[in-house]
């Protein structure tokens, strides 16, 4: 039985305009319906592929600010999110969340802002622009991600080492253990290692499953770490 916050999802057509760019992203243009079976959904697939674009629509149309943070941040520094946002179509499972984030990477430092502007006594700031941007990152996760929550993360890995993504996949996989449901695009290797998720991969014109071992994330940091001579005197080979 499918328990999840978001059990699936489908595109109303008629509310995305005849000439939207939504409309020349292949895997987008084609989707059905789409089913989120696992407390933990990656997406994966190539830059353009609609992966973030797809995240940011569920994201807004969950109650989350476009920019990032939990639902209660409300500002707009630049309105750029898609109308796909008004044309999602989400079925819900009988279960609701208690708490919930937005994570995005291109956006943080704002949301960084705005945390600072909303601290009170109640709830004082963690001055995330005193902190590295990986150590933001990674206090967002800890402080933010708790059980019974819905949570969407785009790239979080940008700003994190690959022994503070190992940090984060804990966490993730600790949550989602505790009812929690994520839906994340990555390319990283390490957080697509996460046992037991759901890989969606966009690549391919389709929305499909992928199997970790299939995605270009592992297979490029494989050949690249086990042919790293081979393929850097093929690449950096002088005409």
């Amino acid at each position: 039985m499918n328990e999840q916050f978001i059990r699936s999802l489908s595109i109303d057509w008629g509310r995305v305009g005849r000439d939207s760019y939504l409309r020349g992203i292949p895997a987008i243009r084609e989707l059905g319906m789409l089913e989120f079976r696992r407390p933990v959904t990656f997406f994966v697939g190539e830059n353009g592929s609609g992966k973030s674009t797809m995240l940011e629509a569920v994201a807004i149309a969950s109650g989350f600010n476009p920019e990032g943070g939990t639902k209660n941040y409300s500002f707009s520094t630049y309105d750029s999110h898609s109308e796909l946002c008004e044309a999602i179509r989400m079925v819900r499972g009988s279960r609701r969340e208690s708490w919930g984030y937005f994570l995005r990477a291109e956006s943080f430092y704002n949301v960084a802002t705005k945390e600072e502007e909303y601290a009170d006594e109640l709830h004082p700031s963690e001055k995330l622009h005193e902190r590295s941007h990986g150590e933001s990152f990674l206090r967002i996760a800890q402080k933010q991600l708790k059980p019974f929550g819905l949570y969407l993360l785009d790239e979080p890995e940008a700003a994190l080492s690959p022994q503070r993504q190992l940090t984060l996949l804990m966490e993730i996989h600790t949550c989602a253990r505790q009812a929690s449901q994520f839906i994340i695009a990555t390319h990283s290797p390490i957080l697509l290692g996460l046992p037991g998720a759901q890989i969606l991969t966009f690549d391919g014109g389709k929305i499909r499953p992928c199997e970790y071992e299939d995605t270009d994330s592992y297979q490029v940091t494989e050949m690249f770490i086990n042919h790293r001579q081979q393929l850097l005197s093929k690449l950096l080979a002088e005409d």
